[in-house]
């Protein structure tokens, strides 16, 4: 219903999912969704945030219908986010 709302009122609807450690993990992400992989597969765009080094933070574009994956370096400051 949510995803209806916004189609037809040409709304953005921003959805975030917790993850959590996998420290069994050997290779790989070694983050675990909370909501498990419904949430993803119900958005249209997802993005995989994280932290880096400096105060920097990753932006991964991970799934989209018409852009291809891709990583942004960004940082949130006292006047917005910069790149």
């Amino acid at each position: 219903e949510l995803k209806q709302l916004a189609d037809i009122s040409n709304a953005l609807v921003l959805v975030t999912n917790q993850v959590h450690s996998k420290p069994d993990a050997m290779w790989g992400d070694p983050t675990k969704p909370i909501g498990g992989h419904i949430v993803g597969h119900a958005s249209t765009f997802r993005l995989y945030l994280r932290k880096s080094k400096g105060g920097r933070r990753i932006g991964r574009l991970v799934d989209s219908p018409n852009l291809p994956e891709g990583e942004a370096v960004f940082m949130v400051t006292g006047e917005g986010i910069r790149d």
